[in-house]
């Protein structure tokens, strides 16, 4: 009666799978032979689901295309296969993929990024010369990051509203299946388009950050790291039919009304106004956090 093949094609980024998956589809025949399809997300913060059927019979599917599904922790209820009328029991054929971003995310390249360091700063930039390390032994191709210099026990501020998906402090001595990059004192925030944007060299020495926290524009977050004199920044997103990254170049808020690409080697003023941190913020949280 379930006559299915489901092939999973894991994007993994040092390993191969062990037994256990991050995440599991299960399609399930109800009692009038509809297919219900839920998954299950294993890990502490969100993932993004890609279902792409190869073959169907006795019915069709009507979820937009591709089909990209952000799952949150725990149970997710996914859609029906309704079978068709005076028809056998639906039959098909399906592979699953999930990404860490979202690989179909809009990007607005105009959206504007707060400085994340304290306001009324000065902040200078500078070129970021390579990412070794952080696609383990390959370097990303077309990678393009933003530098910072700072000092270590700086204070450290979201430049955009974000989930936390991965802290990792000195070392990694977690399961390399949940990785999202191979630095070590960094962190990683899942943003509201889909894209992630990695800290490096930012530290939460109080370890009060959990996996899906939401951090917001110009909270602070993290300190730069001990021994450590550069903040570099990555906003990336996966590929739905590749295993390159895209990455993305942030305007950054240089004055009330400005955004802009920022320049190597040059000074900025910083400063967090309160029309650019409620962007991506709900009237409570705004109550909330900017009380």
């Amino acid at each position: 009666m379930m006559n299915r093949f489901a092939a999973l094609f894991i994007f993994i980024f040092f390993v191969k799978l062990s037994d256990a998956q991050l995440v599991e589809v299960q399609a399930n025949y109800n009692s009038v032979g509809d297919v219900d399809f839920v998954a299950y997300n294993n890990y502490k913060a969100p993932l993004f689901l890609n279902i792409d059927f190869a073959d169907l019979e006795n019915t069709t599917f009507n979820e937009p295309l591709p089909y990209i599904k952000l799952l949150v922790p725990g149970f997710n209820s996914l859609f029906t296969l309704q079978r068709d009328l005076d028809a056998e029991v639906p039959r098909f054929n399906y592979q699953i993929k999930y990404f860490r971003s979202n690989p179909m995310a809009k990007v607005n390249l105009d959206f504007p990024y707060l400085i994340p360091l304290a306001t009324g700063t000065e902040a200078q930039t500078f070129d970021v010369n390579n990412v070794n390390g952080f696609w383990g032994t390959e370097v990303p191709k077309g990678w393009l990051a933003t530098g910072f210099n700072v000092a270590p026990g700086q204070a450290v501020y979201a430049a955009r509203n974000g989930i936390v998906v991965e802290v990792i402090g000195a070392e990694r001595n977690t399961d390399s299946q949940t990785w999202y990059n191979g630095w070590i004192n960094v962190i990683t925030l899942l943003q509201p388009d889909g894209t992630l944007m990695c800290y490096r060299n930012v530290v939460d020495p109080k370890k009060k950050l959990k996996l899906g926290d939401k951090i917001f524009a110009g909270q602070q977050f993290g300190l730069v790291a001990p021994g450590s004199s550069e903040l570099v920044l990555l906003i990336y997103q996966d590929s739905l039919n590749s295993d390159d990254l895209l990455f993305i170049v942030p305007q950054f808020v240089t004055a009330k009304d400005k955004a802009e690409m920022i320049t190597s080697s040059e000074k900025y003023k910083v400063i967090h106004p309160k029309e650019i941190r409620v962007l991506e913020m709900s009237k409570k949280e705004i109550r909330k956090i900017l009380k």
